[in-house]
């Protein structure tokens, strides 16, 4: 069958209109980002954010970039491939750097701190040039007729920070380019509008509340990361000193078990010998196997909760690591020592360094804030608007514009009399409400701010006390079972009295341990809710100069 001249003729149109189409939306679509890209602008915009707001006094800037980020870290950050030690023995440094790099709660703060900058970009951008672009293309044919349509268009819309709105677009006919047109070029049309409110939603303040209070957020985002922080590598040393400390019950129960066993060998020796009887021996063998069942316990109880404490790592609890039991013998050779801090001394410094406190106190700025673009909603809308559009010269090239003969316009418009306020009344209301109930929240994180230094400090010096007087019955103990032990080898001991002392021994050495730990997280604690504890690069911490 011979197609018509019109037919190829149509066809050839067709298929060039087509070819066309197809290279503008392949340009297009290579003049645009991968997603790689995109994720590599978001990280570099993010943490520029982040660097920017990041002040001295909130602790050293390390280890806050998320893992799957294009930013490289910091030198100061943790290498956690010298970390872990190949020994599989980690100390208590090791283990808060193996947290700081795999906890996974730890992973989700920093992520938290990252989308709060990320909504910041967003914020940001409201208050940019923002370019748009468009294109469309169609080919319609009907039994009468066939026609190619086409156009684009590029502009920009942009939000001053004094609430003015301005909108620019040139549109332009690409349907005489496309046919292969040669006496004429492109047609385009030039528009621009702006708006101005004169009364309701005009004014930095108002305007840009939204962005203001991003700006905060990532602000507040930051302390709460750094106080977060401060309560991790706490978290990290108590549980680190608690598996220790089970770990040297379990020493202290397998000793008590085989001091029992060659207690109980003796009184054998010396019944055959008759110089013992058979219900002390019965009695000694009774204790020891009591003294086994205990080393057995306390060897699972040990045992689970290293496990749990490699979870909190993010290492698999299979994972044979062990922890350094020199970590211990360094708190017993510090001792005690005192904080050097009096009640009122500490109270002040937690009011002036506790970011968390300055997280409060500065949300009552941000509720006042919110009252006054409340009552700026009960106004009046009254907006100055103005327009222009420009056609180029027909025939001709499309960046000829007759501006002498554009459409323009200028006016005021409201689309909001203010007849219905029922809404702006209940959200003005409360706004105050949340005012007041944000300056109490205040107070009442001061206060307990306050409650909580002031237990601290006391726990502090109590579980010094405690240590003191644990130490006392310690060597109480020892003096005891050294006593019935010589008592005994020269007929004059009790052997109930020799069993009991060596419980009360074991019990002793447990609370010695137990009560050493408890001052050294007490102190860790104290100076954490004070506020001069900080983090160090390592995942370590540090002192504060007051």
């Amino acid at each position: 069958m011979l197609r018509s001249p019109d037919d190829s003729l149509r066809r050839i149109r067709l298929e060039t209109f087509l070819c066309r189409v197809l290279g503008i939306a392949v340009i297009l679509g290579l003049a645009g980002c991968s997603p790689e890209q995109h994720k590599a602008e978001a990280d570099k915009e993010v943490y520029q954010i982040i660097d920017n707001k990041w002040q001295g006094d909130f602790g050293h800037k390390s280890n806050y970039i998320i893992s799957d980020s294009n930013i490289p870290p910091s030198p100061d950050d943790i290498r956690i491939d010298q970390a872990v030690p190949a020994s599989g023995v980690i100390n208590l440094a090791q283990a808060v750097a193996i947290a700081t790099a795999y906890n996974r709660e730890y992973q989700r703060q920093k992520e938290q701190l990252y989308l709060k900058a990320l909504d910041l970009t967003l914020a940001r951008h409201q208050f940019a040039r923002q370019w748009f672009g468009t294109v469309d293309a169609r080919y319609r044919n009907d039994s009468e007729d066939e026609k190619v349509d086409s156009g684009g268009g590029v502009g920009f819309n942009q939000l001053l920070a004094d609430g003015a709105r301005i909108s620019v677009d040139i549109a332009m006919d690409w349907t005489r380019f496309l046919t292969g047109d040669p006496r004429t070029s492109l047609a385009s049309i030039l528009s621009a509008s702006a708006s101005q409110p004169l009364l309701r939603g005009r004014g930095r303040q108002v305007v840009q509340e939204n962005l203001t209070q991003s700006e905060r957020e990532v602000l507040y985002q930051i302390r709460s990361f750094n106080r977060y922080r401060k309560d991790f590598v706490v978290s990290i040393a108590d549980n680190y000193y608690r598996v220790l400390e089970l770990k040297a019950s379990v020493t202290n129960a397998e000793n008590s078990y085989f001091r029992l066993l060659e207690s109980k060998k003796r009184l054998e020796i010396e019944a055959e010998a008759g110089q013992a009887r058979p219900f002390d021996v019965d009695e000694a063998e009774q204790q020891a196997l009591g003294a086994e069942n205990r080393w057995v316990q306390s060897q699972q109880s040990y045992e689970r909760v290293l496990d749990e404490f490699k979870v909190t790592l993010s290492l698999p609890p299979s994972a044979d690591i062990e922890l350094d039991e020199n970590e211990l013998k360094a708190l017993e050779e510090l001792g005690i020592i005192e904080p050097g801090y009096e009640l009122d001394d500490a109270v002040e410094t937690a009011f002036f360094r506790r970011l968390d406190i300055t997280n409060s106190k500065d949300r009552v700025d941000d509720a006042a804030r919110k009252v006054v673009v409340a009552a700026d909603g009960l106004g009046v809308e009254l907006n100055l608007v103005g327009s222009a559009g420009v056609g180029s010269t027909p025939e001709t090239d499309f960046d000829r514009l007759q501006f002498n003969r554009g459409n323009y316009s200028l006016g005021l418009e409201s689309n909001d009399l203010g007849l219905d306020r029922k809404a702006e009344r209940n959200a003005y209301r409360e706004a105050l409400i949340a005012q007041r109930q944000r300056q109490r929240q205040y107070e009442i994180d001061r206060d307990r701010m306050e409650l909580g230094v002031r237990q601290a400090l006391r726990a502090l010096k109590a579980e010094a006390e405690q240590y003191r007087i644990q130490k006392m019955a310690l060597e109480l103990a020892v003096r005891r079972l050294e006593t019935q032990k010589l008592l005994l080898e020269i007929g004059q001991g009790n052997v109930r009295l020799l069993l009991e002392s060596e419980g009360a021994l074991l019990e002793a050495q447990n609370d010695v341990t137990s009560a050493l730990v408890a001052h050294a997280i007490a102190k860790l604690g104290f100076f954490r809710d004070i506020g001069i504890l900080q983090v160090k690069p390592d995942g370590m911490w540090e002192q504060q100069a007051q």
